[in-house]
């Protein structure tokens, strides 16, 4: 008994280009051909495009179905556990994506926050909320972890005046806001000492970092709000190095440019 193209695909629950395609690809053999030209596939070939199929539902990718084979063996065993941890590392992400969706629906949390911040998002303001997602591009689960700490630190009244400030607050209001947040600053620079030298947590290296973060932070804040910010880590920055030990010196981190486009540790 032979089959034509069309039907061997048929039987085995695929279509022509895909049997074509195994051709390509040397997972199937080429059959035997009748003297005008047609295919003739055997039960040979059903039963390998059957078995294709079914290492295809276990999830395994095609350049992989060569190394698992269709026989038991150690290389095939080895193959299949690897496979195995990436279908447990998806069904992980994918129950995260669920869990996030959820919270989204039901109110809980929002789309422009990191994963993983949702019940801090209520903390954030929209400029903030950018901030953090751009953060979760720059450094390590590490870092972010500790950010998230910093930001359910963060006093809401001082967080809210700032949000609030209009660019054209005068010199007086900027500096008693920027001397109100330097010891909350300066206390995550003691809690964090990576702040200070953060290389070893980010994920895109210092100068992309940096270039990054004030770009950022240019865009995201008005101007009374940006010398605000460089003015509090500069005294931040000044404290926590007054109560460091003497060999202990700041190195660059991402920063907030100042007015002459400067950039001080925040």
């Amino acid at each position: 008994m032979t089959w034509s193209t069309s039907e061997v695909a048929n039987l085995a629950g695929t279509t022509v280009n895909t049997v074509r395609h195994y051709h390509r690809t040397g997972l199937l053999d080429e059959p035997e051909r009748l003297s005008n030209g047609y295919k003739q596939y055997r039960a040979r070939h059903l039963v390998r495009l059957l078995q294709i199929r079914r290492l295809r539902e276990l999830g395994v990718p095609l350049a992989q179905i060569e190394a698992v084979g269709f026989e038991s063996g150690a290389n095939s065993s080895q193959a299949l556990l690897a496979i195995d941890a990436d279908l447990a590392a998806s069904i992980e992400r994918l129950q995260r994506a669920r869990a996030e969706i959820r919270a989204i629906l039901e109110g809980a949390s929002g789309t422009d926050v990191p994963a993983g911040f949702e019940d801090v998002a209520g903390k954030l303001s929209a400029p903030n909320r950018s901030l953090m997602l751009v953060y979760s591009q720059l450094y390590d689960e590490s870092a972010m972890s500790d950010v998230k700490k910093m930001v359910q630190d963060e006093p809401d009244d001082l967080n809210g005046e700032f949000d609030e400030l209009p660019a054209d607050a005068d010199e007086a209001t900027r500096e008693r806001l920027a001397v109100s947040m330097a010891p909350q600053l300066a206390q995550h620079i003691a809690d964090y000492p990576w702040l200070m030298q953060p290389a070893a947590h980010l994920s895109k290296g210092m100068r992309v970092t940096q270039e990054t973060f004030i770009a950022t932070v240019r865009e995201l804040y008005n101007e009374a709000q940006l010398h605000v910010l460089a003015r509090a880590s500069i005294l931040a920055t000044e404290a926590a190095t007054t109560d460091a030990a003497p060999d202990r010196a700041p190195t660059d981190t991402p920063a907030a440019p100042n007015d002459e486009g400067e950039s001080h540790v925040r």
